[in-house]
């Protein structure tokens, strides 16, 4: 059985955590299975669209605890390891956020943690009700550095500092207020609503798309006048492209573009 199971479907693929009885956890295994799978998808042509789930109860719930332990154990590895486990986690996180596709996270149970940095990280979400989320580190000691990285970037500091200090979980309901998700459906609409937002993205113009993601990324790190500049840029490359010629046309025309790629 593998850890992260890969299914595809009319340029969607579908990416399974598949370890229920960790809740999912980001252990070594997973990590490198994300990280394995996510750099082979960012060179297929027939992906277009990624989403992203949990088997069992749970979506997600952080780091492997039992796995981090064991490292302390080792005296000869020592803060190294620790500092390797977040390395790793680190770069699948910029991973997703640097692949060409969009990547939807399908959330339900809970998403914990390094669970709810994956969710923050994820460039779209779609949760169950009874979804919680929660970066809980601090009621064992830990305080959730790493994910706090992703939820400031999704919600406003206020209230990620509200949760990275008490370590409250927020529902569904609440994370999509916040902005820290984009829309919450009944539990057994979920993974139909997921495909729904899936394959609408789809439909669209694949160099499009991949060019308006790096450009989206790309310019929340810079200020106004060269976030213009450098969008400029992008939609003169964009325009460039003769599907978007194509696109275009067919709209002036009243009919459906012939698109090549």
């Amino acid at each position: 059985m593998a850890i992260l199971e890969v299914t595809q479907r009319d340029g969607v693929t579908h990416l399974l955590m598949n370890s229920p009885e960790r809740l999912n956890a980001l252990s070594d295994e997973m990590l490198a299975a994300l990280q394995e799978t996510l750099d082979q998808l960012a060179d297929d042509p027939n992906c277009r669209v990624i989403t992203l789930s949990g088997a069992g109860k749970a979506f997600c719930a952080g780091h492997d605890l039992r796995q981090m332990q064991a490292m302390r154990q080792n005296e000869d590895a020592g803060a190294a390891a620790f500092a390797d486990l977040f390395a790793r986690c680190t770069e699948v996180m910029m991973r997703i956020q640097s692949m060409p596709q969009p990547v939807i996270a399908q959330i339900h149970g809970i998403a914990t943690a390094a669970g709810c940095q994956l969710v923050a990280t994820c460039d779209m979400a779609v949760a169950a009700h009874g979804t919680r989320f929660g970066v809980n580190g601090v009621n064992i000691g830990l305080f959730c550095s790493t994910p706090m990285v992703a939820l400031t970037r999704n919600i406003a500091p206020k209230k990620a500092f509200e949760m990275l200090t008490t370590g409250d979980f927020i529902n569904a309901e609440r994370a999509e207020e916040l902005g820290l998700i984009n829309r919450v459906v009944a539990p057994d609409a979920l993974e139909a609503e997921t495909a729904a937002l899936a394959d609408q993205i789809a439909s669209k113009l694949g160099a499009a798309v991949r060019i308006g993601k790096r450009a989206f990324y790309d310019q929340l790190g810079m200020e106004t006048g060269e976030a213009y500049a450098h969008t400029g840029a992008v939609m003169v490359e964009n325009l460039r492209d003769a599907d978007t010629n194509e696109g275009m046309q067919a709209f002036i025309e009243k009919r459906s573009p012939d698109w090549k790629h």
